[in-house]
């Protein structure tokens, strides 16, 4: 088996507006996200048994990291234990809010299933990856989409290439502790109301995030860097998933690259450009584009 290369992409969440809370403890939400440029990369070759390498200090390389739980439950699915050594270079920042962990875990599934000779179909490797959390199905596949349910439910949407500014200063966030402290009462009257459409030439419209309630309220400087985004004239910007990172959204590269370097000057966290995926992305030709 020759080494497989494979690129996983961030995400940001566009829209996040929280229905309820389900009965299982999932709440019940609609989201959009668009995928990024900016992506981790695995590397896979034959190994002895299961074996994961990652140098980033806070990646674990066993069962507690979803890539390992992803070649786990491929190799339960097709009765074979996967003889792979994986190799995972991490560009997105961990819990970011970017969905780094979980697109790591579609990539697995998805080149062990290739390298297998493609034993499971489209829906198998949806379900397996809906076992392994909400996220990680919409990686599967590599354009926009609408999410239903606990967001797993997908629908391809249109969206243009938007260019994004991202920004995290770096404090931890628990995605469990933000669901957790929902006031679901006063989202449901107050909350981010559902558009009829997702307006590519006006996402200043409709792109909102429930989230912010809770994340924001904690951490205000957040707030204030949201409020720079808009003053370095994104068309919208807002919180991607739980946060903390934050994103400014542009229509052209050049307004982008303006708003990045002079954000620059007075930001010391994490900072990166990054563009949308579109529904015509070949396979390769986005890497980390910024």
């Amino acid at each position: 088996m020759p080494e497989v290369r494979r690129l996983c992409p961030a995400k940001v969440n566009l829209f996040l507006k929280v229905l309820g809370r389900r009965e299982d403890g999932y709440h019940e939400l609609v989201t959009v996200m668009q995928p990024l440029t900016l992506a981790d990369e695995l590397r896979l070759r034959p190994g002895k048994g299961l074996t994961l390498e990652c140098q980033h200090p806070e990646v674990p390389s066993g069962p507690q990291n979803l890539v390992w739980r992803a070649a786990e439950k491929f190799g339960a699915a097709i009765g074979q234990v996967p003889q792979v050594h994986i190799h995972l270079v991490k560009k997105i920042p961990v819990a970011a809010g970017l969905g780094g962990g979980s697109s790591d875990a579609a990539g697995t599934l998805l080149a062990l299933n290739e390298l297998a000779g493609n034993p499971l179909a489209p829906a198998a490797l949806h379900e397996l990856a809906a076992e392994l959390g909400a996220d990680v199905p919409f990686f599967l596949k590599s354009g926009p989409a609408e999410g239903r349910g606990i967001g797993t439910i997908l629908s391809p949407l249109n969206l243009p290439p938007y260019w994004y500014v991202l920004l995290n200063p770096g404090m931890a966030i628990a995605t469990s502790w933000v669901y957790g402290n929902l006031d679901l009462q006063a989202l449901a009257t107050a909350g981010a109301p559902l558009p009829a459409i997702w307006d590519g030439d006006h996402p200043e419209s409709w792109v909102a995030n429930d989230l912010e309630t809770v994340t924001l309220g904690r951490y205000p400087e957040l707030r204030e860097l949201l409020n720079r985004l808009s003053g370095s004239g994104a068309l919208a910007q807002g919180m991607s998933g739980s946060g903390p990172t934050l994103f400014g959204l542009f229509h052209e590269v050049e307004a982008a690259k303006k708003a990045a370097g002079h954000l620059r000057q007075n930001f010391s966290g994490w900072l990166a450009m990054a563009r949308g995926l579109t529904q015509a992305e070949g396979a390769a030709g986005w890497e980390n584009q910024a």
